[in-house]
This record gives C-alpha cells, sequence and structure tokens, in this order.
C-alpha cells in the first residue's frame, strides 16, 4: 500500500464505518492495554529502565559511525558479510544478489517490518523466486493479498471467521466439515503448510529487534518459532536491519530485551529470543552456511542532529499505537503505508516527505498517552508537532485552514479583543442553544458537528472562570 495521503480522510471515513474492522478493534483495550498495564506493575523498576534504555540509545545515535564500523567488524570476524544499504533499493538489489547467488527458487522470511517498507515479496517475485512469510498473521495477509495493519500483530484487523475464510478459499482442498472454532485449528492448519517451506528453503530472511555492536550478534524475539527455522534451516541467511537497531554490548540489549515484550504484548518475556552470531561453525549441528546482514540506512541517517533524532531510538514495541484513541477507532490500514500510529505519523513524513504523508501527523488528539507509555520515551506529540509546523511552513496545508489559523492568531495576539470575542461567542451559543444541551448542526462548525455534537456553553468563558477563581484565592 503506497502513502496516498490526500486519501487518508476517505480511508479513516471508510474504516470508522466498517463493521467487520470495528468488531476487530473492540479487543483492542482488553488486549494489549491491560496485559501491559499488568506487566509493567510486576516490575518495579520498569521507569528506571525506561530511563536507562532512553540514555543508552542516545548514547548509540550520538556515536553511531563508530558502533556500526565496531559490529560490521564483529560481523566479519565471526564470517558474516555486511551490505552498506544507503537506498532501500540498495538494499533490494543486494538482497536479489545473494538471492541469486544462492540459486535460490523458495525464500522464506521471519517476520520484518524493514522487509515491508523495502517491499521485498513483491521484489523476489519479480525475479521469479518465491517469497514465503512464516509468522502467522503475516502468512494469512499474504493470502488474502492485503499489507499489515499493526506493527507486531499484523493480522490485528481480522476475526476468527476471515481467517476460516481466507483459508478456504486459498487451500482449496480443505475437506467441508473441517473446523476452525478455535485458534489451535488455524496454527494446526498453517503449520501444515508451511512445514516443507521450511524444509525446502534456500534461504532465509529475518528482521532484527536488535544489533550488538560488540559481539556482532543480531537479536530477535518471537512468540512462534518461526524466526528460529528461518534462520537455522536454510543454507543462507539474511538478516534485514536498520542502521538505528545498533546497541553498543550484550548487556544493553538485556536491558531493552526486558522492556520489548512487556511494553509490546505484555509478556515478562517473548516465548523464543534468539541471538545469531556468523554462519554454522565446525562443532554446530545446524546454522545457515552463509550469513548476511544488509544494514539499511533509507533516510535514517538524514535524521541524526535533528529534532526528529528521537525517533530513533523507537524499539518497534508498538506500545504507541496500542494506546493511541485514532488507531483504536480506524486501525492501521487508514494510515497508508507500513508504520501506522503514533510512531508512523511521525517516521512517515520522515521517509516518504510531509508532501505525501502531511495528514498522518494531524491525525492525532495530542493526548499524550503514546509518549508515556514509551519504552525509550520518545517524545512523540512534540515530533507530530514539528511536522504540523514544517506542513505549515511549506504552505501544505489547506488555505481554509490557514486562513481560520490567521484569524485566531489575530485575535490571540489581541488579549482584550480575544476576551470580548469569546465573550460574546460564549453567550451567543449559550442563547441559541437554549432548551437543549447540544448542537446538532452549527453554521462554520460543519467539521465538528458532521461526527459530534457541540456542547451548549454552560457559565462564563475559561479566561473569565480562571479569573473569577484566582481573586477567590487572594
Amino acid at each position: 500500500m503506497q502513502v496516498h495521503s490526500p486519501q487518508f480522510k476517505e480511508r479513516a471515513s471508510a474504516a470508522l464505518a466498517d463493521a467487520p474492522l470495528q468488531k476487530a478493534l473492540t479487543r483492542f483495550r482488553d488486549g494489549f492495554q491491560a496485559k501491559r498495564a499488568a506487566a509493567v506493575a510486576g516490575l518495579p523498576e520498569f521507569e528506571a529502565l525506561r530511563d536507562v534504555a532512553r540514555d543508552i540509545k542516545n548514547h548509540t545515535l550520538a556515536h553511531l559511525d563508530f558502533y556500526l564500523e565496531r559490529y560490521a567488524d564483529n560481523v566479519e570476524r565471526a564470517g558474516g558479510v555486511v551490505h552498506w544499504c544507503p537506498t532501500a533499493d540498495d538494499a533490494r538489489a543486494a538482497v536479489l544478489k545473494i538471492c541469486q547467488d544462492a540459486g535460490a527458487r523458495t525464500v522464506t522470511k521471519g517476520k520484518s517490518m524493514i522487509s515491508e517498507e523495502l517491499g521485498i515479496n513483491a521484489h523476489l517475485e519479480a525475479h521469479g523466486m518465491e517469497p514465503v512469510e512464516t509468522d502467522l498473521g503475516e502468512y494469512i495477509l499474504q493470502v488474502r493479498d492485503e499489507p499489515p495493519s499493526h506493527i507486531i500483530a499484523p493480522a490485528f484487523h481480522l476475526n476468527r471467521e476471515d481467517w476460516e475464510d481466507s483459508f478456504r478459499r486459498a487451500h482449496t482442498e480443505l475437506p467441508a466439515d473441517r473446523e476452525f472454532h478455535e485458534r489451535r485449528d488455524i496454527l494446526t492448519e498453517a503449520r501444515a503448510r508451511l512445514r516443507n517451506k521450511f524444509l525446502t528453503a534456500d534461504v532465509g530472511i529475518t528482521g532484527a529487534n536488535f544489533l550488538i555492536a560488540e559481539t556482532g550478534t543480531s537479536v530477535i524475539v518471537t512468540n512462534e518459532g518461526n524466526g528460529d527455522l528461518t534462520q537455522t534451516l536454510p543454507r543462507v541467511h539474511i538478516v534485514l536491519a536498520s542502521i538505528e537497531k545498533m546497541v553498543p554490548t550484550l548487556e544493553d540489549a538485556c536491558t531493552f530485551i526486558r522492556l520489548l515484550a512487556r511494553s509490546a504484548t505484555g509478556q515478562d518475556l517473548s516465548v523464543y529470543t534468539t541471538f545469531s552470531t556468523g554462519h554454522r561453525r565446525e562443532p554446530d549441528l545446524d546454522g545457515p552456511e552463509e550469513y548476511h546482514v544488509v544494514l539499511i540506512d533509507n533516510g535514517r541517517s538524514g535524521m541524526l542532529g535533528t529534532e526528529f533524532q528521537d525517533m530513533l531510538r523507537c524499539i518497534r514495541c508498538a506500545a504507541c499505537m496500542n494506546h493511541c484513541p485514532v488507531y483504536g477507532a480506524i486501525g492501521g490500514h487508514a494510515y497508508g503505508w507500513v508504520y501506522p500510529g503514533p510512531m508512523g505519523s511521525v517516521l512517515t513524513p520522515t521517509l516518504k516527505g510531509v508532501d505525501k504523508a502531511g495528514h498522518l501527523p494531524n491525525a492525532s488528539t495530542f493526548c499524550g498517552r503514546c509518549e508515556s507509555v514509551c519504552p525509550v520515551k520518545i517524545p512523540l506529540p512534540s515530533l507530530m508537532r514539528h511536522w504540523r509546523e514544517r506542513e505549515f511552513e511549506r504552505h501544505l496545508t489547506p488555505p481554509v485552514a490557514r486562513r481560520a489559523l490567521g484569524f485566531w492568531a489575530w485575535f490571540a495576539k489581541r488579549p482584550a479583543a480575544y476576551r470580548l470575542a469569546t465573550r460574546l461567542g460564549a453567550r451567543t451559543l449559550k442563547l441559541l442553544g437554549r432548551g437543549r444541551g447540544a448542537f446538532q448542526s452549527l453554521p462554520f462548525a460543519g467539521g465538528w458537528t458532521a461526527g459530534r455534537d457541540l456542547p451548549v456553553p454552560e457559565g462564563g468563558t475559561f479566561m473569565a472562570q480562571y479569573a473569577r477563581r484566582q481573586r477567590g484565592k487572594t
């Protein structure tokens, strides 16, 4: 799905009217939010770990060139190969060449959002190879030819009946009496289909949650074990990772691991946490014959030293979107690209341009919940505000919005006129709304009343009430 931000409002409206999607989103609050709260409550030092993790990331980003070089040296010392890729085209070309050199026909993939960003599947298919998603959620989306709607639960927008319908259409030999009443039934069907793919794949591609400079190690966390099978069974293992995944030491990685699962799924630890360093060596019983790391910039280095550098601390836990009221109302597809929710509202304009994705940082209530739950304390509302400023400076906001803001600014710079205007406006609305609690429609307020009622003002303006209370205190 490509970014085309002028359609964001249309996609959001369609999502709000999509009954199956709204049914799926009812799991939002009782799922991720409740589990995270319980997991955090069980770790008294959680807040202190957030500070430590933030500081580790800030230090790493300040010395990223040093740690990247150290990481690459250690990968090569362990027998691996590092491919430096400034752009998405470079990364696609590197992956394709590795696969072609291996004579690959089938390529299995562990969950990797960076591969979605790069469009790896389509690129491999265009060159005669079969990419196979092995994560359960990614697999059903591949069957349905849909993009992910969430960065850790890619099929979050689907209901059980959607899974059953998709399997019956794709797996045409299924008996009519085959039942899919429980998650176990879905897992069994997917496992049966994927087992032979794991055994026959020539190349396995995984993402990386962290890259450890000290040892040249990549770390991946999963709950299904598909990442382990993707790394160890094929002859060639490719790690796709963007440069900000770097951490200095094993101890630092363990700090992030303590935060990641608790923030993401509410677990103390993911079921599988796998450390990979190089290819199979002489005493090893299994593992790949070749180990490649494709290091991807694709716009990240341009964020260093700017007001958006804090975004590079992101560890892709999805806590921000799990607590975002906007994401909870419209889901992930409405955002139009790989990264939805608050983190996507900051990252997408950075990678694709505010001219193409300017609606995303405006899709926020600025409630601040995203920042309050972020395990590395990224100030997401402030970063979205920076994008709004950039959009305004480049005259990308609609003329009506610019005129309205200019009209408000004129009054805001003149306190006496502002107080008079708000006092008259409140009194007028109070008179017009006499006998009813709210307006269902109102001239010049159609953007508001189209989706919600406008309450009739009660009492005086905020400034008048504040002044009265201050006088009462003295």
